[in-house]
């Protein structure tokens, strides 16, 4: 048994059982208190540069606020557990409470990930991820990706609009039921990754602009708001302390970093990504990706291991449905053409203006990076929750041309991502939702159904009113689908399982040294692509994703059985309608 704990700069730290350290970063403030429940405030004692501490008799379950100079009580901004929702006091948590069992854990490589992206309040909880491990593994998946779960206002929110990032939301559990979720996951050889914003705070619930207002800057703005001031090193260090604990003290497998082209300074992220590889121990597998709307590689190929590929999943959602609003307007022109580019180099956008005319030059040289610097996916939930209905694949095009995209994603040797209810063949919808009330409540609502407003198919403000409304608690139970070992599509999950096997048999080993070696199309609907895997074996993936034959006219594929077929076998004229191929030839003697 073992038991894990992270030093912080900021918040509650139990010095001994029975006594604790309590530090708040408060420069606008002449003297703050410590309120613990029941008893009378206690001065904090004014230390440099805005900070102020003070140790007290009290051990782990104390609840506690600070007063401000005006009396307003606040929660530690990193709280490490809340009583019940953001505004009510925080806990005093012992990060020594937990024994690991599986203390020998060190995680699996890079090659082996194939992460199951989920989110933990519509599966139940913490306790309810676990009871959906033993599937999830006999499924074939390796990582499951939690989307954030930092605390947020209200029972039911996607977790971006969490205000305190220290502590796991009480609506999924305590931090005792993240550790055991953890844990248990590793017995079954699952990862467990972990989205992460630092890009912002919610618009409910953040306290930190009452008394520490240097904590954002007001000479720019995000979508969300103020940007947060990484140029400080109190900043800095919040998020820093807030990566390493989830790394070290709850043993996360690998953080996402959410949006971090809304992150100014940018050597933050190589600062603590470096952090991170000189502190984790020997032989463990820790593994950093990232999402970035600018495809910017510059990150890759040091201590970050991955980037998010959109350009991947708005090529093929274009080949299957041929929409063409908004940024999938980029994708409508040489579609083909783009997916064989982002199957050979990863990014399609390398420094090219959108050619939907809305931004300047995109992306930097890609080509240059391995296969396995690139998560790839069919859906996500912001592909998916982002429409205004929500509508998953399975509602907008035909299972044949879905199971032919999927075989391809799968098995591809970039990082394969599967959203909740992709392998159930779930039709339920993934909606936006949180759990707002009064004014923000309507705004929220409102807001929603005005993103939608410059689209033709919602011009008629009664059609928009049909937009679900975020707040109501329908709109989140509408949202939970099947998941592996449930109810659902056999089928799709038998196909996924077969896939899944298949990469862990034939790609999955090879992936260390690989590197793509062409790719090209075959006509408006089908691409073929050839990797050199590490071990010298060629892997070719031939696609159609058309409700036609493609004819191949002169493209080479292998002469051999391919050891993949999804839809039907290759014929002398070309590739069947809805089919994806895979062979795997040996290394030359």
């Amino acid at each position: 048994m073992a038991r894990h704990s992270h030093p912080t700069l900021w918040g509650a730290s139990l010095v001994s059982p029975g006594r604790t350290r309590f530090r708040l970063w408060a420069p606008i403030q002449r003297q703050p208190h410590l309120a613990i429940e029941g008893r009378e405030p206690i001065p904090m004692g004014k230390q440099d540069a805005g900070w102020f501490e003070v140790e007290v008799e009290c051990g782990a379950g104390t609840p506690y606020r600070y007063r401000l100079d005006d009396g307003m009580l606040v929660p530690d901004p990193a709280s490490r557990a809340q009583t019940d929702d953001v505004h009510d006091p925080s806990l005093v948590v012992d990060p020594h409470a937990y024994e690991w069992r599986n203390a020998e854990w060190k995680g699996r490589p890079l090659e082996e990930v194939v992460v199951y992206e989920a989110h933990a309040g519509l599966m139940g909880g913490f306790d309810g991820v676990r009871s959906h491990l033993k599937d999830l593994a006999d499924l074939g998946v390796t990582a499951i990706q939690l989307m954030p779960i930092g605390a947020f206002p209200g029972a039911r929110n996607w977790g971006y609009d969490g205000v305190l990032p220290y502590a796991p939301d009480a609506a999924y559990g305590t931090p005792e039921a993240l550790k055991r979720l953890v844990d248990e996951a590793h017995g079954h050889g699952l990862q467990v990754f972990l989205d992460v914003v630092y890009n912002h705070f919610g618009p409910e619930g953040n306290y930190l602009h009452a008394y520490a207002e240097p904590f954002f800057r007001n000479d720019i703005h995000t979508p969300w708001g103020a940007a947060i001031d990484f140029r400080r090193r109190e900043v800095r260090r919040f998020f820093a302390d807030n990566v390493m604990m989830w790394l070290m003290e709850y043993r996360i497998d690998g953080l996402r970093f959410d949006a971090v082209h809304q992150i100014p300074e940018r050597d933050w992220l190589d600062e603590v990504a470096a952090e991170v590889r000189r502190t984790i121990e020997p032989g463990r597998h820790v593994h950093l990706i990232l999402e970035n709307e600018e495809n910017d590689p510059g990150y890759l190929g040091r201590e970050i291991d991955a980037q998010w590929n959109d350009d991947f999943h708005h090529c093929v959602h274009v080949m299957l449905t041929g929409e063409d609003q908004s940024y999938y307007g980029n994708y409508i022109r040489d579609t083909a053409g783009k997916l064989a580019r982002c199957l050979r180099e990863g990014f399609v956008y390398q420094g090219e203006a959108p050619e939907n005319g809305e931004g300047g030059p995109r992306g930097g040289p890609s080509g240059h990076l391995p296969p396995t610097a690139f998560v790839t996916c069919l859906q996500n939930h912001d592909q998916v929750g982002n429409r205004a209905f929500g509508d998953r694949l399975t509602t907008l095009v035909e299972r044949k041309a879905l199971d032919a995209a999927t075989a391809l994603h799968v098995l591809c040797p970039q990082i394969p991502m599967i959203f909740m209810g992709e392998e159930t063949g779930s039709k339920e919808p993934f909606l936006f939702f949180t759990d707002y009330h009064d004014g923000l409540a309507d705004a929220v609502r409102e807001g929603r159904r005005r993103e939608f407003k410059a689209f033709p198919e919602f011009a008629d403000p009664h059609t928009r009113e049909r937009i679900p409304d975020p707040n109501a608690p329908a709109t989140f139970a509408r949202s939970r689908p099947a998941i592996g070992g449930e109810s659902g599509d056999h089928a799709v999950h038998a196909l996924y399982k077969r896939l899944l096997a298949l990469r862990a048999e034939h790609v999955a080993p090879r992936l260390k040294g690989a590197k793509a070696e062409s790719a090209e199309v075959v006509n408006e609907k089908a691409v073929v692509g050839r990797w050199l895997m590490g071990d010298g074996a060629r892997l070719t993936i031939l696609t159609n994703l058309g409700a036609i034959p493609a004819p191949l006219r002169g493209v080479a594929v292998p002469a051999g059985e391919p050891f993949l077929v999804v839809g039907q076998p290759l014929v002398a004229d070309g590739v069947p309608a809805h089919t994806t191929l895979a062979w795997l030839e040996d290394a030359p003697k």
